[in-house]
């Protein structure tokens, strides 16, 4: 096999890890007949969150029972450092919380794919180089908390009417603040939801999603600002952002994202 051959091989195969495992996943969690959010959901919401829910249109829609969407980003490895370009695509489902991650860029004119895994409370995360090199094989329970604060982000973002689900618990801070705490078996996740004055949900902070660099994590504040929401297909959403750690010397953006198409309730099929 040529090294041409060895290293496409070596890139589909690591999406085909991804297709596998979602076509499981629908079949695991298959689309039924969802109610209606109706306005008496959002009773025991704090009043911010009623707000921003209401603003996003998923009042009087189904309840949402998965997602897709898709981006393209600029990944950063470290402080001052160059982007790399990017392209995502990613699947939760809201019942079972499950999500499914696949990234793919080049860095220094090789492939790089990541390929992020959630399911039954427990995450797995894997990089690979050059289709041949995995530079980073993570799972464990400090990563699998991480995932479920990024699981609670996805729902806070992109499925807004899900925020009704009560394994989520809430603390009024202020008019314009909330802590929502996501419970999900043994794990849970913590955030800080900031909103402005359009009701529109632009920060959220969390103590749980400690950075993984060098080999080891590190305890530092993790933020997703948004900067600008717009109404697709009738909902109001955040359609560019950022993901940053709170670094004592500085805030350190690791990536900005573009958010591309989402699609609510999607069945199964192989992704592009």
């Amino acid at each position: 096999m040529s090294l041409l051959s060895l290293l496409s091989f070596g890139c589909t195969n690591l999406r085909a890890k991804y297709d596998a495992r979602l076509l499981d996943e629908h079949g695991a969690q298959p689309l039924a007949t969802a109610p209606l959010l109706e306005e008496a959901d959002l009773a025991h919401l704090p009043p911010p969150v009623q707000r921003f829910v209401r603003r996003s249109g998923a009042v009087g829609r189904p309840r949402v029972q998965n997602f897709k969407a898709e981006f393209e980003a600029e990944m950063f490895r470290k402080p001052g450092g160059a982007p790399m370009r990017a392209t995502s695509v990613q699947v939760n489902f809201l019942g079972k919380p499950t999500r499914l991650f696949h990234m793919k860029a080049r860095m220094a004119g090789l492939p790089v794919q990541a390929y992020h895994v959630y399911a039954d409370a427990q995450a797995a995360f894997r990089v690979r180089v050059a289709s041949l090199v995995d530079v980073v094989d993570q799972q464990g329970d400090l990563l699998s908390v991480a995932e479920t604060v990024t699981v609670l982000n996805d729902m806070c973002f992109f499925a807004p009417g899900s925020l009704v689900d009560p394994r989520i618990a809430w603390e009024p801070l202020d008019d314009r603040r909330v802590k929502a705490t996501f419970t999900n078996g043994p794990r849970r996740g913590s955030a800080v939801l900031r909103f402005n004055e359009r009701d529109e949900l632009v920060d959220f902070v969390s103590e749980d999603r400690p950075e993984f660099r060098d080999g080891e994590y590190r305890r530092h504040p993790w933020s997703t600002p948004i900067e600008g929401y717009r109404v697709i297909d009738g909902m109001r959403l955040p359609t560019r952002g950022a993901a940053v750690y709170k670094h004592p010397e500085g805030d350190f953006t690791y990536g900005r994202f573009v958010l591309k198409s989402i699609a609510y309730d999607v069945r199964a099929e192989v992704a592009p």
